[in-house]
């Protein structure tokens, strides 16, 4: 719960700044319009628009990111949720490529992988590898500028797998798919012609259902709060 309100807070911090930027951006440019010697070329934040700014109805943007995967994991079930289960953060890169559908709306695809180790009152219960690809449909702020906040939202499809889960030396089974919900926002920041730093944070929904000897424990929700910095790459 407390990852989801602080997405939540920065997702909305994001949108608010995005639209103060867009209010001032539109407001300078009607003044220089109604103005009597108004350049031709608009201005977005004191910058001058023009074809190496700005992303475009048709451009691809790759980023790079190192990401911070902070779950939060709670249970479900009979029997989970007595167990106290617990999924620790982990620190991995994140690769994700988007394609401006307009000028604003793009599509990113998301990929990356971590592997995670569960603890619980009974110790430690061993790790699983999660792949966790993500496809979020996104809106982009000032997209002619270079500062360009952005919101999406989608879905993630995990898979679990190279699990060595146990208790006691009993195999613990797991369901290997999820699927659910994602949110996300974050910013763009140009630098050169096509290279930008970006800040990225997202709130995905997974889960898996588990049972150790045949008898169900119940459902482990990871939910995790992911928080990225990194580079990208207009092409």
């Amino acid at each position: 719960m407390k990852h989801s309100l602080g997405a939540a807070a920065i997702a909305t911090a994001l949108v608010t700044g995005a639209a103060f930027f867009s209010n001032a951006a539109t407001a300078q440019t009607t003044t220089q319009t109604s103005g009597d010697a108004a350049p031709e070329t608009g201005k977005t934040f004191g910058f001058i628009k023009d074809s190496s700014q700005g992303i475009y109805a048709g451009d691809i943007l790759a980023r790079v990111r190192a990401i911070g995967i902070l779950p939060d994991s709670h249970a479900s079930g009979s029997v989970l949720p007595t167990l106290g289960v617990t999924v620790n953060n982990a620190i991995v890169p994140e690769l994700d490529f988007t394609y401006m559908i307009l000028d604003n709306v793009g599509v990113e695809l998301i990929l990356g992988m971590s592997r995670h180790q569960l603890t619980s009152n009974l110790g430690h219960l061993g790790g699983v590898n999660v792949l966790p690809p993500t496809l979020l449909l996104q809106y982009h702020f000032n997209h002619a500028g270079k500062v360009r906040p952005y919101v999406g939202a989608g879905i993630n499809y995990t898979r679990f797998w190279n699990s060595n889960l146990n208790a006691g030396g009993t195999p613990i089974s797991i369901k290997n798919h999820s699927v659910g919900p994602a949110l996300q926002a974050g910013v763009d920041i140009q630098m050169t012609k096509r290279l930008f730093f970006n800040f990225d944070i997202k709130k995905i929904w997974m889960k898996t259902d588990t049972s150790l000897a045949g008898t169900d424990l119940g459902t482990l929700h990871i939910d995790p709060l992911i928080v990225g910095v990194g580079v990208g790459v207009k092409f």
